[in-house]
């Protein structure tokens, strides 16, 4: 599989959002959205994948410890039904822990608190997508 693909770590508040280079190699952070509803927040990733050529949206399914889905994993879906509906190809990746790794990133680079509250969903979305980009590349 080639093209961008864009992965979103869904929160009530704020959407962090990651892109993949065209040879899905390399995910990188690329902003935090600040959440205004289902409808305009779907409008945005959608505009979001339009500018960057794909269809393809990877969502963070926020899984309990024992793998179960809890009532944020239930809202993670209801956001994917919404972009499916505008077009977008939504596929799914656990998104245990990845939280707490991109915590622990920002502070092993030193960031401030404050610096890394306004990072942080960013660099959560991009440890989805690597996680996600390194399991299809051992499919293959």
């Amino acid at each position: 599989m080639t093209g961008r693909i864009v992965a979103l770590d869904v929160g009530d508040k704020r959407i962090g959002i990651a892109l993949s280079d065209p040879t899905r190699t390399i995910a990188s952070p690329l902003e935090t959205y600040t959440r205004v509803g289902y409808g305009p927040d779907a409008k945005y990733i959608a505009a979001l994948c339009a500018r960057y050529e794909t269809a393809e949206v990877l969502l963070g399914l926020p899984l309990n410890m024992d793998g179960s889905a809890g009532a944020q994993a239930e809202k993670t879906r209801a956001f994917g039904n919404i972009l499916s509906e505008a077009g977008l190809k939504v596929l799914y990746s656990d998104e245990r822990l990845t939280t707490v790794t991109a915590q622990r990133a920002l502070i092993e680079g030193n960031m401030r608190r404050e610096e890394r509250k306004l990072h942080v969903d960013k660099v959560a979305a991009a440890v989805i997508l690597e996680q996600w980009l390194r399991k299809q590349s051992e499919k293959e």
